[in-house]
């Protein structure tokens, strides 16, 4: 009897050993599994560096210059408007020297730079600012190749030499230039990047990545502080986001582009709820569409914080966590918030 009840119990004991192991090891596997798709799919390890320049009191147009030079294989471009005689001028130079030059530019601006290399998106607005170096660095930010953006406006142009980052970009490019398709398109492949600095950078396009998501997402990270500096500035979402931080007691800063607050311009009703809000002070334009979180967060590129911005035009954000470049952005936004105070 006595052996029985051994066998019995030894017979449960190896049962349950078995199932708990099975259940271990699949939670185990599912959420290694898990992870790892993550990792490949949005966190790209990169060795990449950042520089930027704010137009017109930084020379932004040799920083193009330079930057197209360095050119050996192609450069691919999409460009809202061309219009800048050395920046031309190097464009037809390079192709001459048998470099694959390609051009998209908005459909409203191709008499600006009519050559055999560029093309445009054919009907709404292609309000992309971007150009790509043989598949290894781009430049972006709110620059337009033109007189008033690279003399006149205040802009930001960023140029980062990354394989990771330039190859969201040329996929992005490729749709459009290859594809033909405008407007839509894929998600972005590497949405995150980790930099061998500690830099990490969120990548995306719209409409195709549902930019104003991810600027609210980030904007309602802000526990200090958020400065922003707007061309254009009429989204409901974002702006609320605004709203309620301002709320929270989260200190919030902006310069308008005083030609563009209109009855759709959410200036006034941020300067109705208190938010520190001033028009700007540039007798051409103030270009930028730039958010800084904590002084520690930077949101750029060519999408202004609209309707159109996020759902119609083709456009390109970036989000990059880095203290030391947030700090350049905010010692703009100082330049810019005094231009608008002495004009006021």
């Amino acid at each position: 009897m006595v052996k029985k009840v051994v066998m019995v119990l030894v017979a449960v004991l190896v049962a349950l050993a078995y199932f708990s192991f099975d259940f271990d090891i699949s939670s185990i596997t599912g959420s290694f599994s898990a992870d790892n798709e993550a990792e490949t799919n949005n966190i790209v390890q990169d060795d990449a560096e950042i520089q930027v320049y704010f137009c017109p009191h930084d020379d932004c147009e040799n920083a193009v210059l330079t930057f197209l030079d360095s050119a050996e294989e192609s450069i691919h471009c999409a460009l809202y408007e061309l219009d800048y005689e050395s920046i031309n001028e190097k464009m037809v130079e390079l192709e001459e020297d048998g470099l694959e030059v390609q051009i998209i530019v908005d459909n409203s601006y191709l008499e600006d730079f009519n050559e055999s290399f560029v093309k445009t998106d054919g009907w709404g607005q292609m309000h992309d600012k971007f150009c790509i170096i043989d598949g290894e660095k781009i430049f972006t930010g709110s620059m337009n190749p033109t007189t008033n953006g690279i003399t006149k406006n205040n802009n930001n142009l960023l140029i980062i030499n990354s394989q990771v980052l330039a190859s969201n970009y040329e996929d992005e490019f490729q749709e459009m230039w290859t594809d033909e398709t405008f407007k839509k398109g894929d998600h972005v492949l590497n949405e995150e990047i980790q930099l061998a600095d500690g830099t990490t950078i969120k990548n995306y396009f719209c409409p195709d990545d549902n930019c104003a998501e991810h600027v609210k997402e980030e904007l309602e990270q802000a526990q200090e502080s958020i400065h922003f500096m707007t061309f254009s500035f009429t989204h409901e979402g974002i702006a609320n986001v605004l709203l309620i931080k301002n709320q929270e007691g989260v200190e919030v800063n902006g310069v308008f582009e005083s030609r563009q607050v209109s009855k759709y311009s959410k200036y006034e009703v941020l300067e109705y709820q208190g938010a520190n809000v001033v028009k700007d002070g540039n007798s051409n334009n103030m270009h930028h569409k730039t958010f800084i979180v904590d002084g520690k967060v930077v949101i750029t590129g060519s999408m202004n914080p609209s309707a159109n911005g996020d759902e119609s035009n083709d456009e390109n954000i970036l989000i990059i966590y880095n203290e030391e470049l947030a700090q350049k952005y905010l010692e703009e936004f100082d330049y810019v918030w005094a231009e608008a105070v002495e004009e006021e």
